[in-house]
């Protein structure tokens, strides 16, 4: 079915549920109100008249009791409902062009140097992460723009692909994970969670974790004893003495067991969720079936290892209880429980890295799977081994609507590495550039992209569309691009060949030094095997590809006045650019030229 439609059929059917909870939500609460007067009536007649008996109350007090759990869990559900309205209603909004990020998120780099992520605006307010991501966890955020980021090996790509075009079906598996909860989003944090999991324990050996049982056990056996053949206060009370000493000797060191599994026990609960619910499915791709291989511990699955911490957390906030309190006392409640914890952090702890790891890749296939069932005339690209080219048939723009992109084709292979790009001001020369990157990014990630058809060998990728000065550091722009086209020439010392996309090349400078500089740097990247493309206003600079033949071409975008308006078609041609539209802007905008 078309993803619109299915999307609207869906919608339509969870905004119908959302308007049934919200009758049964009326409902209730007049259902309680009424039990409150109720409860009111019968405890006036049975105080005031006497005419029933007191214990009749009973009735009206359960009934509200079991009305409040009823009501309570029909919110929740009318939540979920809700939830799955908006995802819909958010799905609706992408496949329309209407969608707008928020920006939310900025990907860990771990110091290592980004040649290209803002340039192709890769992360931020309505980047390809945000079109991309339905990841709910930091976790499988973190891995998707890492995917983004790092281009991976021509295997590894086939074997996402081959995930991908599994997952692409499973809209229910995508609903279900984007209705868990509002703070699955933002709640587990991966650094923490290993370093906790991973972390010594203060306790003790082990064998002492049966130190607190065994003395409650003998603590109420001698209390049992002392009452039975009336040995004294002294006997009946020595076993909860005893227990206080040791407790006050582990006291210190089961505050910090007890204050450190605060927020890990959280960020584990709402990993269980989404655990869970992966773990539900069947999968059939190799990369898949590793991957929920890589999710067992000891024959047990995660969710109900975590599910065991879980309980062991409850347990613990049962202390709150003031009535319970006492009673946790007598029971060594926190020192046990501690041992517990502790227990399952040594059993399970060195697994909680390779669960956050599977589930970031699931997570990231997820997104890249929902990616592609709301695109399904996106084709897979073709990855190549053994030559390098970059072969696009009516490529267009992923974050441009599909009534609105214009595509173009174009290809770097054989002996063309090199194409320059001249035409006018908002002609769609830096939008052809993002346009292939772009969709090389979407390529190495396991993505599907678009383009009627995509071959390219494996590249490492260079840009310079988006170089910007900086007043801190007291860099002018033109030093801030030169340092950043170093850069893309030490990616051509590394083993993969680059794909460089360099806009307005050296524009910073004056028009002489310009033309030297932007055809000696050319020259170089086509001499290291680079492919690219180059844009420019200066003309002069299109003389380069003429001397570069056959290995590099001119292309250009042209404009043409419509009722006294520039318009532009944004389609590649080839050549030189032969005109300039800057001064028809600068007469456009009101100023006098």
């Amino acid at each position: 079915m078309d993803p619109k439609e299915e999307y609207q059929r869906r919608l339509a059917q969870r905004q119908s549920r959302v308007a049934d909870f919200d009758n049964w939500d009326r409902r209730f609460s007049y259902l309680r109100l009424a039990s409150g007067i109720a409860i009111v009536a019968v405890a006036w007649v049975a105080l005031a008249t006497g005419s029933i008996s007191s214990s009749w109350i009973f009735l009206p007090v359960a009934s509200l009791a079991l009305l409040i759990a009823a009501h309570i869990r029909l919110v929740r559900q009318r939540e979920v409902a809700q939830r799955a309205v908006a995802f819909y209603e958010s799905g609706l909004q992408r496949l329309q062009g209407e969608w707008k990020g928020e920006g939310r998120f900025e990907p860990s780099r771990n110091g290592k140097p980004d040649l290209f992520s803002a340039d192709l605006d890769l992360f931020g307010p309505g980047s390809l992460f945000e079109r991309l991501s339905t990841a709910r966890t930091r976790t499988g955020k973190e891995t998707l723009a890492r995917w983004l980021m790092q281009p991976a090996s021509p295997r590894t790509v086939h074997r996402r692909q081959e995930a991908v075009r599994e997952l692409r079906a499973c809209l229910d598996l995508r609903e279900d994970l984007a209705v868990l909860g509002e703070d699955v989003e933002a709640g587990i944090h991966p650094g923490e969670l290993v370093n906790w999991a991973s972390a010594r324990g203060q306790l003790g050996p082990p064998w002492m974790g049966w130190l607190a049982p065994l003395l409650v056990v003998v603590s109420f056996t001698l209390l049992g004893i002392a009452i039975q053949f009336d040995l004294g206060l002294a006997v009946a009370l020595s076993g909860f003495l005893l227990q206080a000493i040791i407790a006050m000797f582990f006291r210190t060191r089961v505050a910090q067991t007890i204050a450190a599994i605060d927020q890990p026990e959280r960020d584990l609960e709402l990993l269980s969720k989404v655990l869970a619910r992966f773990e539900q499915e069947r999968f059939e791709s190799p990369y898949l079936r590793d991957l929920r291989q890589d999710l067992e511990a000891e024959g047990r699955p995660p969710s109900r290892q975590i599910g065991r911490l879980a309980l062991l957390s409850d347990l613990l906030d049962s202390r709150r209880n003031q009535l319970f309190l006492p009673i946790s006392w007598l029971l060594m409640w926190a020192t046990q429980l501690a041992f517990a914890i502790e227990s399952w952090r040594k059993r399970c702890g060195p697994s909680v890295q390779r669960w956050l790891e599977a589930l970031g890749e699931l997570e990231a296939i997820g997104s890249l799977a929902g990616y592609a069932y709301e695109h399904p005339r996106d084709p897979f690209p073709e990855i190549v081994e053994g030559r390098v080219c970059f072969d696009a048939q009516d490529l267009g723009h992923p974050l441009i609507a599909e009534d609105r992109v214009v595509r173009n084709s174009l290809s770097l292979s054989g002996d063309l590495q090199l194409m320059v790009v001249s035409g006018s001001n908002m002609s769609g020369k830096t939008t052809l550039l993002r346009t292939v990157g772009t969709n090389a990014v979407l390529a190495f990630a396991g993505a599907p992209v678009r383009a009627r058809r995509l071959t390219l060998s494996s590249l490492a990728i260079g840009a310079t569309l988006r170089v910007q000065d900086s007043l801190q550091e007291g860099v002018s722009r033109f030093y801030a691009e030169i340092t950043k086209l170093r850069s893309i020439f030490d990616l051509t010392e590394g083993s993969l060949p680059v794909l460089f996309l360099l806009d307005e090349i050296l524009h910073g400078t004056n028009s002489h030094d310009r033309a030297i500089g932007a055809e000696a740097l050319v020259r170089s990247l086509v001499a290291k095997g680079a492919i690219g493309l180059v844009t420019t206003h200066d003309l002069a600079l299109a003389k380069v590809a003429e001397s570069l033949q056959p290995q590099a071409v001119n292309v250009h975008f042209e404009d043409h006045l419509e009722e006294g308006k520039l318009a532009f078609d944004y389609q590649l041609r080839s050549g030189i650019i032969r005109k300039s539209n800057a001064l028809e802007l600068m007469r456009a905008v009101g100023l006098e030229v």
